[in-house]
């Protein structure tokens, strides 16, 4: 999940800001009209380096020591460290989710190499199938409970095949599962861990996605959506003993962003990284 949907990003208004929860450093009294920047909380700032050492740029994957060493930090982030709290009313389990439920996604941090984004999925919320091309992904839910599946080609698609959104291909579930925070962080890799996954909110969710490299349309690393069908939706022709594990695949087919997909960037207004050694 980071710049997930290919939507145009949009300024909301400073009330949806608001509603979203970035908590604000209490005042006394106003001394100046001068708006100060929040200094990075001590968490925030060692993920920040250490994504710096761990990504190395478009066609690498971090080794499994710098894996390691990510989820054990992320493992241990909280809202706080974003400049949230579990008390805001979006996070109350009883709020009413009127309409589409509105995704909104605001980025942390981002250059050539990493990104560091949070999303807010109310209740009943969804981000469909979606890939992450040449990417390794970090996933930590701060907050909610969400189910999460996921899948990868069984075979991984070749450069001279036709791209057409009419073809289906083979897959196999990696993961249907659902997380409650705190928990784990999850990771997917470029052709292993997951890459395609779809969020679901049960209650109110908080997550952070940190990729590597991000997405990039110049770069070819556009977000692309599926939709799945069970494997005995369609002929099986020879694909030997998936047929005996049919509950194991699926079929995914290539679709167009849907349309009831409400999704918002805003603007990031908690605690920053401090990039100026580098």
């Amino acid at each position: 999940m980071t710049n997930e949907a290919t939507v145009e990003p949009r300024r909301e208004p400073a009330a949806h800001v608001n509603m979203l929860g970035f908590a604000k450093r209490p005042t006394k009294k106003k001394r100046s009209k001068k708006t100060r920047k929040w200094a990075p909380t001590m968490a925030l700032q060692e993920l920040y380096v250490s994504c710096k050492e761990v990504f190395r740029g478009p066609g690498t994957v971090p080794l499994d020591q710098d894996v390691k060493r990510l989820c054990h930090m992320l493992d241990n982030m909280k809202l706080e460290d974003f400049g949230l709290s579990c008390k805001l009313d979006f996070f109350n389990p009883k709020a009413a989710v009127i309409g589409t439920p509105r995704i909104t996604y605001t980025i942390v941090y981002e250059c050539d190499k990493f990104s560091m984004c949070v999303f807010f999925l109310p209740a009943t919320a969804v981000i469909p199938l979606h890939n992450h091309p040449g990417m390794t992904v970090f996933s930590k839910l701060l907050m909610g409970t969400m189910h999460v599946k996921s899948y990868d080609w069984v075979d991984s698609p070749t450069a001279d095949e036709p791209d057409s959104p009419a073809q289906v291909r083979l897959a196999k579930l990696e993961a249907d599962s659902v997380f409650t925070a705190p928990c784990h962080t999850s990771v997917l890799y470029p052709t292993t861990g997951g890459n395609i996954h779809q969020f679901t909110a049960i209650t109110p969710c908080a997550v952070l996605d940190v990729l590597g490299p991000p997405y990039s349309n110049e770069d070819g690393r556009d977000c692309t959506y599926y939709k799945d069908f069970p494997y005995t939706a369609l002929p099986n022709g020879e694909m030997g003993s998936e047929q005996e594990e049919g509950d194991c695949y699926a079929w995914l087919e290539e679709i167009t962003l849907p349309e009831n997909l409400q999704m918002f960037v805003v603007r990031y207004k908690g605690p920053q990284v401090d990039d100026s050694s580098g």
